[in-house]
């Protein structure tokens, strides 16, 4: 399945310690731009829907969409948008929406009138940084009507526990990352064994996609650049595979 970002709106808020050194705010200040100015994206909004030449969408069947990587779904500046960006997730039935987010609090106020259940071409992803986050976050997703469910430990900031939520069944996969750019926090190879771990136990799938850029494993540090984290992390996760 192919990957590839759609970003119908740029720019967030703070919330969350996993917050304090947002990539988004990061690359922005080297572009010297405002992120906490929430605007509607000029190019990319119709993203899903554009054609090429021949009247043939430019997103295959099939893909998957990472979608508001650079914001999140449910701000509430982006009110005035929603409904027709799910008209178009709508209409993109054959196209999977990855949606992460920090803010699960809002999603019954922020769904379509004919969600229903769920939209089966729709994935969402609840970020816990830390087990503050975790018990604060998870009771809540699990009481929503979604027929996907993720967990994003990321950027993971302390050794979690998932154990309560993912013995429900209703969590598809674990996705662990650590936080990259300057200042990053460290992030312990040892907490990603853990939480893979418990995804074993519950037969939940399991991926650790980013190291981070402050990276231990053993008790030593190792300073990763911000290239190479995504290498590490899939060597890291072929190790764990291999691992009885």
């Amino acid at each position: 399945m192919k990957k590839i970002q759609w970003n119908p709106w740029h720019g967030c808020h703070k919330c969350s310690p996993g917050c304090l050194h947002c990539y988004v705010y990061y690359l922005d200040s080297k572009r010297s731009i405002d992120t906490s100015v929430i605007t509607k994206s000029k190019t990319n909004f119709y993203l899903p829907l554009k054609k090429d030449k021949n009247g043939e969408y430019k997103i295959k069947p099939k893909s998957e969409l990472a979608t508001c990587f650079t914001s999140d779904f449910f701000l509430e500046e982006a009110d005035l948008w929603r409904n027709e960006a799910w008209e178009i997730i709508k209409l993109r039935s054959d196209v999977t929406f990855l949606i992460p987010t920090k803010r699960i609090e809002r999603f019954n106020e922020c769904i379509p009138t004919d969600w229903g259940e769920g939209y089966e071409n729709v994935i969402i992803a609840v970020t816990c940084e830390n087990q503050e986050k975790v018990h604060e976050r998870l009771p809540l997703f699990l009481k929503c009507k979604i027929k996907h469910r993720f967990i994003f430990a990321s950027p993971l900031l302390e050794n979690i526990d998932l154990s309560s939520y993912l013995s429900t069944g209703k969590i598809e996969k674990v996705s662990v990352s650590g936080e990259s750019y300057e200042n990053a926090r460290i992030c312990d190879f040892s907490w990603v064994e853990s939480i893979q771990r418990t995804c074993k136990k519950y037969q939940v799938k399991f991926d650790f996609h980013q190291t981070g850029s402050n990276f231990i494993k053993d008790g030593k540090t190792y300073k990763i650049n911000h290239f190479l984290e995504y290498e590490q992390a899939k060597k890291a996760m072929s190790y764990l595979e291999k691992r009885k």
